[in-house]
């Protein structure tokens, strides 16, 4: 495998939602981040990403005023996960606040601060956006989670080379138990690297059953 990311590559098109800054939006961004870094495959660092998402839009509800309009914009930075909140308010610098200095303003930046491998702050002309980047264990943007039922997997499909099913004469039980066993071992490799894609497995399983079927001969 290519040390520099994924055989096949994972596509994660950098993705934006508009939001109002209110404490009521804040469930639905949470929702809406996990169902786009599951999409990508990165479901292992959703806990993390929501509550980075959530402070930065909590800092724009305290700092600039609840129901500002603001946005949400996430991203792959290299081999991290990029989260930027942007608002209106090009005036005011987020401050991050450590618990020593006895003030709750900016307590939200200190939790970013510790989840996240680097933060900051963007100007533009009428505007600012706030930013964190998470680590994520890939090597590039084109990566997946690595694992060994995955490798399997994306080692098989390597050697197949991704090349239509030959037509080819059922040729029977290759031994006995072994073999069916062995056949659950690939089918379940290849799950996993489908969900390591950010494909939906049972999704991909209902339509392996569909083609199943259709291509069973007709009783007569």
């Amino acid at each position: 495998m290519d040390v520099d990311g994924c055989r096949f590559g994972v596509v994660r098109k950098a993705w934006e939602m508009p939001f109002l800054a209110e404490p009521a939006e804040l469930a639905g961004l949470r929702n809406a981040l996990r169902y786009r870094l599951d999409h990508w495959g990165l479901g292992g660092i959703v806990p993390e990403a929501q509550l980075c998402a959530s402070e930065l839009a909590a800092n724009v509800i305290k700092h600039v005023g609840c129901g500002t309009p603001a946005r949400l914009t996430v991203s792959m930075s290299g081999s991290r996960l990029r989260i930027e909140v942007s608002d209106p308010d090009a005036g005011s610098v987020p401050v991050l606040v450590t618990s020593a200095d006895g003030d709750e303003h900016g307590r939200g930046l200190v939790l970013v601060d510790a989840l996240a491998d680097r933060w900051g702050v963007a100007f533009r002309a009428t505007s600012k956006v706030t930013w964190c980047e998470l680590a994520t264990g890939l090597r590039s943007s084109v990566d997946h989670v690595d694992g060994p039922e995955v490798a399997r997997a994306e080692a098989l499909l390597g050697l197949l080379g991704l090349s239509v099913r030959d037509k080819v004469a059922h040729q029977g039980p290759l031994t006995v138990a072994h073999a069916e066993e062995a056949a659950i071992d690939v089918i379940a490799d290849l799950l996993h690297w489908l969900r390591a894609h950010g494909c939906d497995p049972d999704g991909a399983l209902d339509r392996a059953q569909a083609h199943f079927e259709a291509e069973l001969p007709e009783v007569v």
